[in-house]
């Protein structure tokens, strides 16, 4: 209810806010919940949740999210604390810093990419190095060649 004193709990994992098709938006949006895009949008947005911008959306905003799903044209920086996904409508220009980065064919990415490492290295998985797998794959050969081929 409007005006009660009850301080509601939001929910990262549902979707607060809406933007329209007909919508045009412009200014800084933060949000605790998820939150979709589908019209036009001018402006920073900082959630603790996620977005998701539909395929008819035009969006040139600078983004701090959980996770980003990009079906419609973004012009901006993005930033995750997990996973981009640029599915095979989706077109982003700007920068990127995320934990996971998800491109389907078709979908357009121009800038440049920065993975997370700390995010990665929080939830234990991947050690942070960089493996040439063909330099991996000779030292095994060789590692099994001395040991009597085991």
């Amino acid at each position: 209810m409007l005006g009660s004193s009850k301080t509601k709990r939001i929910d990262a994992k549902t979707t607060d806010t809406l933007i329209g098709g007909s919508t045009i938006c412009e200014g800084k949006i933060m949000s605790e919940a998820s939150l979709r895009i589908e019209g036009q949008m001018n402006g920073d947005i900082e959630c603790a949740g996620d977005i998701t911008i539909g395929e008819n959306a035009v969006v040139q905003s600078n983004i701090q999210a959980r996770d980003v799903i990009v079906a419609g044209k973004v012009k901006g920086n993005i930033h995750t604390k997990g996973k981009l996904i640029v599915t095979s409508s989706g077109v982003l220009v700007g920068n990127i810093d995320v934990r996971s980065f998800i491109i389907q064919e078709g979908g357009i990415f121009q800038g440049s990419s920065a993975m997370n490492l700390a995010a990665v290295n929080e939830k234990g998985s991947g050690s942070g190095k960089v493996i040439d797998a063909k330099a991996h794959k000779q030292q095994k050969s060789e590692q099994q060649a001395a040991s009597g081929g085991n």
